[in-house]
C-alpha cells in the first residue's frame, strides 16, 4: 500500500493513503502536550485540504506504539479537536490498537468521552488493511 508522508516529526507522522482514501496519524511514542495537539491540528488543517480531492476522506490513527495522554489533552481533544474535526467532516475515528497498556488506556478513556460528547463514532482495528476495510464499510 502506498503511503505519501505529508509531514514527519520524531514522535509522529501525518501520511496521506489515496487508496483508502484516509488520512493517517502515526503516533511513535509518548508525546508532550504541545506535540500532540500540533501534531492533530495539523493533521486536521491537511485533512481539510486533501477532502477535497477525496470527498470520502477518512481519518486514521495509527497508535500502536501511541503513549500515555495527559488528562488536560483529554479533555482539549474531546472539548475542542473533536469539534472541529466534525465540523471538517469526519464522522468516524478508526483507530489502530495501542501495543502497550498505557496507549490502550489513555484510547479508551478518549473513546469513552468522544462517544458522549460528539456524534464521531471511535473503531478499533489491528491493521491498516482492516482500517481501509472499517472505512469502506
Amino acid at each position: 500500500m502506498s503511503e505519501l508522508r505529508l509531514h514527519t516529526e520524531p514522535y509522529g507522522e501525518l501520511l496521506l493513503l489515496p487508496h483508502v482514501p484516509c488520512l493517517m496519524v502515526r503516533w511513535n511514542g509518548f508525546v508532550n502536550s504541545q506535540n500532540l495537539r500540533f501534531l492533530l491540528n495539523k493533521g486536521l488543517e491537511l485533512y481539510q485540504h486533501y477532502a477535497r480531492q477525496y470527498p470520502s476522506l477518512g481519518w486514521v490513527t495509527d497508535a500502536r506504539r501511541f503513549g500515555a495522554m495527559l488528562p488536560a489533552d483529554q479533555q482539549w481533544a474531546v472539548a475542542d479537536w473533536n469539534h472541529r474535526a466534525y465540523a471538517a467532516g469526519i464522522r468516524r475515528l478508526v483507530f489502530l490498537n495501542p501495543e502497550n497498556i498505557f496507549g490502550q488506556i489513555a484510547i479508551q478513556q478518549y473513546a469513552q468521552n468522544t462517544a458522549h460528547a460528539t456524534g464521531l463514532r471511535v473503531t478499533y482495528v489491528s491493521s491498516v488493511e482492516a482500517a481501509a476495510r472499517e472505512l469502506a464499510g
